[in-house]
């Protein structure tokens, strides 16, 4: 009996063209494609800096039980020292949990943001946040 002796051919994702590669991420938590694949290469860098990956982040993790949590403290490190500063100009919308606000608040300016999501707030800093005292205090931003 003849053995046919085939090569195997790996074939690896930076072999897929763009729109591929584009559509397979587009299935995958932002969060999770700019943690990963941000500053791998130069062509994952540029796909992940699409406004897809970039308008609007979730900054926090959600549990099966429906509660939501920070991101761990690597993780927001990572957002808060190389991710966010490379991207505040594309973001327009961040949601974020509670504890992990200031970090990620002052980690960069946004220009182009529009809309925060806050979760896990206490009554004082929504009321803060409401009477602009709490940018105040981290930006100094509003002036009466």
């Amino acid at each position: 009996m003849n053995k046919i002796n085939m090569a195997h051919s790996y074939g690896q994702l930076d072999d897929l063209p763009d729109e591929i590669l584009l559509f397979i991420l587009k299935e995958l938590n932002n969060i999770e494609v700019l943690y990963s694949l941000m500053d791998i290469n130069k062509r994952l860098n540029q796909i992940t800096h699409d406004s897809i990956f970039t308008g609007h982040l979730s900054l926090l993790r959600h549990c099966p039980d429906h509660s939501i949590y920070p991101l761990t403290d690597s993780m927001l490190d990572r957002f808060c020292s190389k991710i966010l500063p490379e991207i505040h100009y594309k973001i327009k919308w961040i949601n974020f949990e509670s504890s992990s606000m200031k970090r990620i608040l002052l980690a960069t300016n946004y220009p182009n943001l529009y809309g925060l999501g806050l979760y896990n707030l206490d009554q004082e800093t929504a009321e803060s946040l409401v009477t602009g005292k709490i940018f105040q205090k981290y930006f100094g931003l509003l002036k009466y």
